[in-house]
């Protein structure tokens, strides 16, 4: 934590390669997250650049580590909103991908694994963006909240919503499976 203090205080003067190991540091963050948002990792590496670049552009305004963290979570998140107002995306994940990352689910079903990614993609992008930051990026509500300048209210009922229309999916799968015996 020293090492990215010391390289935020460089970085603030323009040191090139203190602002670079701040990349690295914090590369895969970034990464992951909008890669969760959309399941497209040439998207994911866009909004990584755009994110790093406005840090380029914003790093004085940057107080300290945890503030840095926040600052590249939210700009992540407001990019990936952004992004898939504009667009229509589709999940472009090859199949050893989708066995490894970040973080593996504890069940190795690779189609139940495709499902879920695929009902997360679905959910609105509030849902989404709430659910991703809890659950991918294992932040708490009110962090979530703070990140986001949400209330904390509308963090745990998104979260909720996006629980229950997954259950729901969930369900009406099941019963799609067992009904036609597969």
């Amino acid at each position: 934590m020293a090492d990215i203090e010391a390289m935020l205080g460089l970085a603030k003067k323009r040191d090139a390669a203190a602002f670079g190991g701040l990349v690295r540091v914090h590369q895969s963050m970034v990464f992951s997250a909008a890669f969760h948002f959309f399941r497209n990792p040439a998207w994911a590496e866009e909004i990584a650049q755009e994110v790093f670049l406005d840090l380029y552009r914003s790093i004085g305004a940057i107080a300290s580590t945890e503030h840095l963290k926040a600052w590249l979570l939210r700009s992540t998140v407001c990019r990936c909103i952004d992004l898939s107002r504009k667009r229509t995306y589709s999940s472009e994940v090859p199949l050893e991908a989708s066995l490894t990352g970040a973080t593996t689910l504890a069940v190795r079903d690779v189609f139940a694994a495709d499902w879920l990614r695929t009902e997360v993609a679905a959910l609105p992008e509030g849902q989404r963006a709430v659910l991703i930051l809890r659950y991918q990026e294992e932040l708490d509500p009110t962090d979530i909240a703070d990140l986001l300048k949400i209330p904390l209210n509308t963090v745990k009922s998104r979260l909720h919503r996006a629980l229950e229309t997954l259950r729901g999916r969930f369900k009406i799968a099941s019963a799609k499976t067992v009904k036609e015996g597969v």
